[in-house]
């Protein structure tokens, strides 16, 4: 069994996630892609704007486009408070599924940053990488991280498609009251619009 693990804040997840993971799914045969909305991200210390149960609910609604899309809680907050290392998710993946080809869905930017991230020698030999590239991108723009030819031969370049949807820009759209239909599917921007996600908070009247 071929499986990614795709994971980030999902806040909101939007049309160039399920085209990512689609085109992942397509290009490398995955029998199941885990959306897996993290808790608490720790390269982002302002963490999400939406909570992680409406997160949650919104990929579960991306997830119902594709049969092999499955929504995961194993990057949910931690009791403590404390981050979420994709380290720890990649490792309860695996002793979860023991018998799995594991992968790790990435951007490119993303993965240009993995020294910073926790523990990150092992990260390579928990999972095969799959980086989605951008424009002009390639295995020679690794050469920063020093992988070995071991490593190099774990990652994977996704080139057939590009996530060009700003999640800024987006969240500032929902806040302005757009519904952005042309980035989201229906079934998540009305959920958005039925619990009033992304707009500034309502002032009661004063009263004279």
């Amino acid at each position: 069994m071929r499986v990614t693990l795709f994971g980030g804040t999902f806040d909101p997840p939007h049309l160039g996630h399920i085209a990512i993971a689609t085109a992942a799914a397509n290009a490398f045969h995955l029998d199941t892609v885990l959306f897996t909305p993290a808790g608490r991200q720790p390269l982002k210390p302002d963490g999400a704007m939406a909570p992680f149960a409406d997160r949650l609910a919104m990929v579960q609604l991306a997830c119902a486009s594709d049969a092999r899309f499955t929504v995961s809680t194993l990057d949910a907050p931690h009791p403590d408070g404390t981050p979420n290392y994709t380290v720890d998710t990649l490792a309860a993946l695996r002793q979860q599924m023991p018998e799995a080809r594991l992968f790790n869905l990435v951007g490119a930017d993303s993965f240009l940053g993995m020294p910073r991230w926790h523990q990150s020698e092992r990260l390579l030999e928990l999972a095969e990488w799959i980086v989605v590239s951008r424009p002009g991108f390639s295995l020679d723009s690794l050469d920063d991280l020093h992988l070995t030819p071991s490593q190099l031969s774990r990652v994977r370049m996704l080139e057939t498609i590009h996530e060009d949807v700003a999640s800024t820009d987006l969240r500032q759209r929902l806040e302005a009251g757009d519904p952005c239909d042309d980035l989201l599917p229906a079934a998540i921007s009305q959920y958005i619009h039925i619990h009033r996600l992304y707009r500034p908070p309502s002032h009661p009247e004063r009263s004279e």
